[in-house]
């Protein structure tokens, strides 16, 4: 009796509890053919992550009361067309996982919101990043990707960094919007690359309308050169289309820098959308300044709100002893590569 009555109670105290909270389940599976040519080699594959990437994860908030609220999200890379994980940075450095089982790599956070913004302490996205990604017709994902982020300097934390402290202004003040983003490599003070991973980041925008545009700086420290970068990003609705645009630069301290730019636009077609971009970027070096052009179309065709199929085809021409491939192809430094993403998304 006495152990029934104790159920009871934790019953109903969970109960309580849940009342208070959510927890959501979600993820995307991404599956594509992928076939990149090279003056060396060609490669068909398939791969993942064509559109959107593939992911599971998890998320939750809980009601504090008074305005107040904690939350955490765990979203972990997958390879769906192998069965492994993602790959994750652990120090802003070197140093990765094999990715052969589930690691939360894509995000791991949990938070502190409330009328004066949010508070996020763990792996997230860098400030840095959000501009080029946010402001690519293909979002920065398969074939089409921005050549901005394919070649430029960035280093680990281009994308993601471990270790982050954030902090995001609240969603109520006319459309501005920001955050700001200090994130810690955790290396021992008596070693000499002591501050290697350590960073600093932030973003502000304006999104109002059919405007949305915003700027972003940040600088990662490492021994053998600390990695500056900077962007600026914009989109404008017409209406019949979305045009997009941005533009980066990087530079590591007394080596090379880089530089590139996007513009692109979205174009409603019936229930899907054309993709269609040009982006380059080129490395400034003594006796060489390698650069590549890219262009990429490509078409989404909504079967419904969570289920889609596309295509893309991209080109990338190297110059000045530039070599970048597509699609896992090889060429050689000043040649050409092609390739093509056909592919289904699907998201739960």
């Amino acid at each position: 009796m006495k152990k029934s009555l104790i159920a009871l109670a934790v019953l109903a105290a969970s109960g309580a509890a849940m009342a208070q909270s959510s927890v959501t389940l979600f993820g995307v599976v991404d599956a594509t053919y992928a076939y990149g040519s090279g003056s060396v080699s060609n490669k068909s594959q398939l791969t993942n992550s064509g559109y959107n990437s593939s992911r599971l994860g998890f998320r939750g908030v809980e009601d504090l009361g008074g305005g107040l609220s904690a939350s955490f999200w765990l979203e972990a890379g997958l390879n769906n067309d192998n069965g492994t994980g993602g790959v994750t940075n652990t120090n802003n450095q070197a140093a990765t996982s094999t990715g052969g089982g589930l690691v939360f790599n894509r995000r791991s956070t949990v938070s502190l919101n409330g009328g004066f913004g949010e508070v996020r302490l763990g792996r997230d996205y860098t400030p840095q990043f959000w501009n080029l990604t946010v402001f690519d017709p293909f979002g920065t994902n398969g074939v089409g990707t921005t050549q901005t982020q394919n070649s430029n300097l960035g280093g680990p934390t281009n994308t993601r960094a471990s270790n982050a402290i954030g902090y995001f202004l609240p969603g109520n003040l006319g459309g501005f919007y920001g955050q700001a983003q200090y994130y810690l490599g955790e290396n021992n003070s008596n070693v000499a690359n002591k501050k290697d991973g350590n960073g600093l980041a932030a973003r502000v925008g304006y999104a109002n309308g059919p405007i949305n545009v915003a700027l972003a700086a940040s600088q990662t420290k490492y021994l053998t050169g600390n990695i500056k970068s900077w962007n600026l990003g914009g989109q404008y609705d017409l209406g019949v289309a979305k045009i997009l645009a941005h533009y980066n630069q990087d530079k590591i301290s007394g080596g090379a820098d880089g530089k590139g730019f996007l513009i692109g636009g979205l174009v409603p077609v019936g229930a899907g959308e054309v993709r269609l971009a040009y982006s380059t970027y080129k490395i400034d070096t003594v006796g060489a300044d390698p650069r590549a052009n890219k262009i990429a179309l490509g078409y989404v065709h909504n079967l419904s709100k969570r289920t889609a199929l596309y295509a893309t085809y991209a080109h990338v021409s190297n110059k000045n002893g530039s070599a970048q491939s597509l699609n896992g192809s090889v060429t050689a430094a000043g040649d050409n590569s092609n390739g093509y993403d056909f592919g289904i998304r699907h998201s739960f």
